[in-house]
């Protein structure tokens, strides 16, 4: 019953924080090693729990991803977009996949990765500010914004660095606004996480039993639902709220990890 809990506790902390810039993986390795959560294969569990993210971008904007489903819509704008925002993720976690997974998942380098994306983030709030024009559709999104988005996309393979935070960044510095930023942030994430977590789950989901498998039920629809309300309300808040909140919160969290490392 316990590990049941813990299941939930991290299906919440995996909607809240995988589309809002605040790092959803560092959340849940710093999470998993709090609460000793060794069901499932922890590491099994946190990658298929944001299937449940990944749904409720789907969800919300279904609209958006139907139209892939006819074959004269791959030629059009929309998916190069998408395609030149992901091409270079994909390259850069092909080649450096094992050192990633060897150096960058512990406490230590979230905490860092939060602090170095919380000061990317102020700086690049203050220069967006001096954009006088912005994209504010994603239909007006060109090429070069998105390829610009994909290659600032790259640094979301440091865990505590946020994918999100990373691509909003790129948007921002590419002259859109927020909530188009966001947007898009929230669209391209589905190919690049789809890709991720179906690979890892490839190399690590054998051996699960079926309470396993129930517990990652668990977290998976609770990730669902509490990503649907997070996602809704990041698009309404963003444009009023921008970055800055989010580094201050990001810093405030980096320093405690670190204090409690250097402590305990």
């Amino acid at each position: 019953m316990l590990e049941i809990l813990k299941a939930i506790i991290l299906g919440v902390i995996e909607g809240l924080t995988e589309f809002i810039p605040i790092s959803s993986s560092g959340h849940l390795i710093l999470s998993g090693k709090i609460l000793e959560f060794q069901s499932a294969n922890s590491e099994t569990f946190n990658i298929a729990i944001q299937l449940g993210a990944i749904a409720a971008v789907l969800v919300l904007y279904r609209k958006f991803f139907l139209k892939f489903f006819s074959l004269k819509n791959w030629f059009k704008k929309d998916m190069n977009n998408m395609i030149f925002a992901i091409i270079p993720v994909f390259f850069m976690g092909f080649i450096f996949y094992s050192s990633i997974k060897k150096y960058l998942f512990s406490p230590f380098t979230v905490a860092i990765g939060l602090l170095v994306g919380a000061i990317a983030m102020i700086v690049i709030e203050k220069k967006s500010a001096l954009h006088l024009e912005k994209t504010k559709s994603i239909r007006n999104i060109t090429k070069k914004q998105a390829l610009l988005i994909g290659i600032c996309q790259c640094f979301s393979l440091w865990p505590g660095f946020s994918r999100s935070g990373a691509t909003i960044m790129g948007g921002l510095v590419s002259g859109l606004n927020h909530r188009t930023a966001a947007k898009f942030s929230f669209i391209i994430a589905v190919p690049v996480m789809f890709a991720a977590v179906g690979y890892d789950l490839l190399k690590s989901f054998g051996g699960l039993s079926a309470y396993d498998l129930l517990l990652i039920l668990i977290g998976f629809v609770i990730s669902f639902f509490v990503a649907l309300g997070s996602i809704l309300w990041f698009i309404k808040k963003f444009q009023k709220l921008k970055l800055i909140p989010f580094a201050i919160y990001r810093i405030v969290l980096a320093v405690v990890i670190l204090g409690f490392i250097y402590f305990y």
